[in-house]
């Protein structure tokens, strides 16, 4: 079974991949937009994760394929919800994952711990290139707050900023295994996989 997922990000591919191979099926063939000749930029002009998501999906299911989109990004207490949708542009053109980070950190300069909350979100979308009927999202957060130095080396975006309280690492300091539990995108995901499946097996 060949679904696209509308991103080139291989960090995020590698996730997802993980996630629905474990949940849903491991003849699940995810297919990046350069892997099915897809190099158009797609216009995310929507006002929310949930329809940037479907933006994607739908940019992806035009090439005839069950497409899977994730837009995720990080809000912040203090700036009342920003980067937000903004996220991987932050700093503007073209997205930097150093210069979000450097940006995020100046905006946050004179605050205090608890000023700091903030969380990650994920929203995942299904478009079916015939059945639009079968179009769905799911939302997943989880919630953390914002350090004043970076932690860690793994992960990407602003992970080495993100600190889980649980599991007293930031989201950069996290094993692969750690993460994909407890992450906002496993929790999308997570809801993702249990609509998908009931959805494939009453369209079969």
């Amino acid at each position: 079974m060949k679904m696209v997922i509308a991103s080139n990000n291989k960090h995020k591919i590698r996730e997802i991949k993980a996630i629905l191979h474990q949940r849903v099926s491991e003849d699940i063939e995810l297919l990046s937009l350069a892997e099915v000749g897809f190099f158009e930029d797609i216009e995310e002009n929507g006002e929310t994760f949930e329809e940037n998501a479907f933006i994607k999906a739908r940019a992806a299911a035009a090439l005839g394929y069950m497409a899977i989109a994730d837009d995720s990004g990080l809000m912040v207490d203090y700036l009342d919800g920003a980067p937000g949708v903004y996220s991987a542009r932050y700093a503007g053109e073209p997205c930097d994952d150093q210069k979000n980070n450097e940006k995020l950190l100046k905006a946050l300069e004179g605050t205090t711990p608890e000023q700091r909350g903030a969380k990650f979100v994920s929203t995942i979308a299904f478009v079916h290139p015939e059945k639009e009927e079968l179009a769905f999202v799911a939302r997943g957060e989880c919630p953390g707050s914002m350090l004043y130095e970076y932690k860690g080396s793994g992960g990407f975006g602003y992970d080495p900023l993100f600190y889980y309280a649980p599991l007293k690492k930031t989201f950069a300091e996290l094993t692969a295994d750690e993460k994909n539990s407890i992450s906002h995108r496993a929790r999308a995901l997570e809801s993702f996989c249990a609509i998908l499946k009931e959805k494939l097996k009453t369209n079969d």
